[in-house]
């Protein structure tokens, strides 16, 4: 069955997780995606590490878990771009490719003469996704750009980790994952633009600007009120009770979302009079009543174990969840039903497979599929330039003596 994106052809000039994220995705989907590293260095994330994938005898291999975690389905390709040869390469292998994704700094193409303004008169259909820390304009244009600067600047750190406590930034690196998100978004955007014009056109993402976008509910309140959000911990600024709460083994996630939840949960605790207290009666009174309710609600629950929690309250229709370590993740029933954890032949790495996280889309006509391993630096080198540049061997054995691939 053919792949949403097949015949689709991806060159990856991208490091760390924002563009990784978005190429991994659309070649996920189908698309070639060819990622370009430094020879000798590449991508910095394979020494983000430990820890590091295991090599056929059982010792750390060269790729970190965190490299591999974003660059499935690519083919690695390594060129020098400060080589005059190499920029050639890289100039006849865009000829003939559909997307660019690239996360240098602003300018930092431009000066090899390619940008996006230089190469789309050979290449009317290139799409050029350009993600970088501030935006390809403005006061801040020049600064590099973090995931942890972009949590900061973008509101999320005020807005997450106790209230009395320091501002915390999210435990993932979610800015880069979700700028990834909105780039990969915006490349099949342009992809469906090109189908009906035929011409392609250049994408400009910062992580700040989608850090700020997903700000969601809590950018809205701050918008509609004028009024400064506060970090809430595990709870949440317009539902109540939302929040993590101890049981007599553990703790539990209670996370009622009208009021007839709320008067089934009472009814299971055996507080039937905490729906009927007019501080209690409606979602309303108790975001205003938080703190009265919150006082009252872990005595309640402490009374039961996790189990008999999650147990009744399913039962009853009423949210509420258990909170996992990643062990316990991947030991689900539901999450091994939907095949989270994938697992793919890797030769080279211990018992000949690498564990992965999967692509959660579901297709009802298609598969996501997953075709090649994360790669190691520069093994597809011979085969994507012999393949689509017609390099030779002696060619090839001439450009890695100068140290060009």
């Amino acid at each position: 069955m053919p792949m949403p994106l097949d015949g689709i052809r991806v060159i990856d000039w991208t490091i760390w997780q924002q563009g990784p994220v978005a190429s991994a995705m659309l070649g996920d989907l189908g698309a070639e995606v060819i990622k370009i590293e430094r020879p000798g260095v590449g991508d910095d994330t394979r020494g983000f590490a430990p820890p590091y994938l295991k090599d056929g005898a059982g010792a750390d291999s060269a790729e970190s878990a965190y490299f591999a975690g974003v660059n499935r389905n690519k083919r690695s390709l390594t060129i020098d771009l400060g080589a005059a040869e190499g920029q050639d390469l890289i100039r006849r292998l865009l000829a003939d490719c559909d997307i660019l994704v690239e996360n240098f700094k602003v300018g930092g193409l431009a000066k090899f003469g390619l940008a996006y303004d230089d190469l789309k008169a050979a290449n009317p259909g290139l799409i050029y996704c350009s993600i970088t820390g501030f935006g390809q304009d403005g006061p801040y244009a020049p600064r590099a750009g973090y995931d942890y600067l972009a949590q900061g600047m973008g509101g999320m750190m005020s807005l997450t980790g106790e209230p009395e406590g320091d501002p915390i930034k999210i435990g993932v690196g979610i800015a880069d994952v979700m700028c990834g998100m909105y780039a990969s978004s915006a490349i099949l955007a342009a992809v469906h633009h090109r189908s009906k014009t035929g011409l392609g056109q250049a994408i400009d993402l910062a992580l700040l600007d989608t850090q700020i976008a997903w700000l969601i509910n809590e950018g809205l309140n701050y918008l509609t009120s004028g009024d400064l959000p506060k970090r809430q911990g595990n709870e949440h600024p317009n539902i109540v009770p939302y929040k993590t709460l101890p049981c007599s083994d553990g703790h539990f996630i209670l996370a009622v979302g009208n009021d007839r939840q709320f008067q089934r949960f009472c009814d299971l605790a055996g507080t039937p009079e905490l729906a009927s207290d007019p501080r209690f009666e409606t979602n309303s009174q108790r975001v205003r009543n938080r703190e009265a309710l919150y006082a009252l609600l872990p005595e309640v629950t402490a009374k039961k174990t996790v189990a008999e929690w999650l147990d009744g309250l399913e039962a009853l229709g009423v949210p509420a969840g258990p909170v996992y370590t990643l062990d316990q993740v991947f030991d689900d029933p539901q999450v091994r039903h939907r095949a989270m954890k994938l697992e793919m032949p890797a030769p080279g790495i211990k018992d000949g497979k690498v564990d992965l996280i999967a692509n959660p889309i579901k297709f009802s006509d298609t598969e996501v599929e997953y075709r090649v391993p994360p790669p190691t630096l520069g093994e597809h080198t011979d085969e994507v330039l012999g393949a689509l540049l017609d390099l030779g061997p002696d060619r090839m054995a001439a450009l890695r003596e100068r140290g060009v691939i």
